[in-house]
């Protein structure tokens, strides 16, 4: 038997010890057995659903990316604040298909939950053979534009970020 079968996911079990030990916030040698036997024990048990990551093939990118998103957030709340507390009849919402070149299941995550954390957008529904991404948009005033920018400003840097196929 391997390792890998009794210890499916390493690092998350020694996240999970630590947060166990947070969150009791009295270290001892019984937390710290009881943090790492339910950290090995979740980690086990949801082994079946986790996702396979692609290699991280520019790290810096990735820094460089999570202050881009979080500077959209920020961005499109102000945007989202402004646009609730004006005339509702200047909304145009709609639903939005974007094509996706990315094949791997983590990182179409990713984008979807990047798209979703960003006020104004939510990623409601993944096509079937994973090719279309619907989005939902409060205020879209061009498809082709919505669309142009999910994938120059999220999918194609991801892309660059990590190792993953394409189609």
């Amino acid at each position: 038997m391997s390792l890998s079968r009794w210890l499916p996911h390493p690092m998350l079990t020694l996240l999970l010890t630590g947060v166990w030990l947070l969150l009791v916030n009295a270290p001892s040698l019984g937390h710290l057995l009881l943090g790492a036997f339910l950290g090995w024990g979740i980690a086990l048990l949801c082994s079946g659903f986790m996702l396979e990551v692609p290699r991280l093939r520019r790290p810096l990118r990735l820094c460089t990316y999570m202050l881009m998103v979080l500077w959209d957030i920020v961005v499109a709340n102000l945007h989202v604040a402004r646009l609730v507390l004006g005339s509702t009849r200047k909304l145009r919402p709609a639903f939005v298909e974007v094509p996706m070149d990315i094949e791997n299941e983590f990182v179409l995550s990713v984008l979807a939950c990047i798209v979703s954390l960003t006020p104004g957008t939510v990623s409601s529904g993944l096509s079937a053979d994973h090719k279309t991404l619907l989005l939902h948009g409060l205020d879209v005033a061009d498809d082709e534009a919505l669309i142009a920018q999910v994938k120059s400003r999220y999918e194609a840097p991801l892309m660059e970020i990590f190792e993953c196929s394409t189609t």
